[in-house]
């Protein structure tokens, strides 16, 4: 029973986890983004460490292939002056010194080496890593997109909207705008019909006698005939100034 209680306690647990981590995709990315650092800082750290051993190995060599030189040249003057045990007893350290020497070579050899492909292992999960970023960025932007479009969609379709049919506030508006135009063309009717178009006429006519008198006056100021009301005027006797 408690095994069958612990096994539906943890689906349980597994659901509401895949929800969480469904609903919160970049914490899991800034999550995997830690625990890639956590671990290329314990790489370069090993590979530090292989780097000191690799210069440790440099100095020892270093060292001897100095040591050999001066054993060499101490051998050739022993030998030179006759002291052949002391330069027996040198070449037999010399021996030794190369055979140490040989041993160092190799093994700096080969922690170079793999310290150059550690090296080049780190670098290669560098990029790697970043470009799954990108992609998992890239992708999560479209994510993004999709859903916000789908929202959109949805929002939409649930709002109950025809074409011709211009909801409760739209319809008030034109109600409101078409009583402001009734009443403002009301009003214009008002003042056009309260007009006295017989005034306006007799003030017309006033006018143009009064034009017509002004124009006579002038003319038998210049000695010429006012040309009675209907009569037409001869096309010569229209124009007035000096003659050409």
């Amino acid at each position: 029973m408690f095994a069958r209680i612990g096994r539906l306690f943890r689906g349980f647990l597994g659901l509401f986890i895949s929800g969480i981590e469904e609903a919160n995709p970049e914490a899991l990315m800034e999550a995997a983004r830690q625990e890639f650092r956590q671990k290329m800082t314990q790489y370069t750290l090993a590979l530090a460490k292989m780097a000191g051993v690799a210069e440790r190995l440099k100095g020892q060599v270093k060292a001897k292939a100095d040591r050999a030189l001066e054993l060499e040249r101490r051998i050739l003057a022993n030998h030179r002056a006759g002291n052949m045990e002391l330069a027996g007893a040198l070449a037999r350290e010399l021996q030794e010194l190369k055979s140490d020497l040989t041993v160092d070579t190799q093994e700096l050899k080969e922690t170079e080496e793999a310290y150059d492909a550690n090296l080049r292992q780190a670098k290669l999960a560098q990029r790697e890593f970043e470009e799954k970023v990108r992609r998992l960025e890239k992708q999560l932007s479209q994510v993004k997109i999709k859903e916000a479009q789908a929202e959109a969609a949805s929002a939409l379709t649930s709002v109950a909207f025809k074409v011709g049919d211009l909801g409760d506030t739209m319809k008030t508006v034109e109600e409101v705008l078409q009583k402001r135009y009734e009443k403002s063309a009301g009003k214009a009717r008002v003042a056009r019909d309260m007009v006295d178009l017989d005034a306006v006429e007799e003030k017309e006519n006033e006018r143009k006698a009064l034009e017509q008198v002004a124009l006579a006056e002038f003319l038998a100021s210049q000695g010429i005939q006012a040309t009675p009301a209907g009569e037409q005027v001869p096309q010569a006797a229209k124009e007035i100034g000096p003659d050409k």
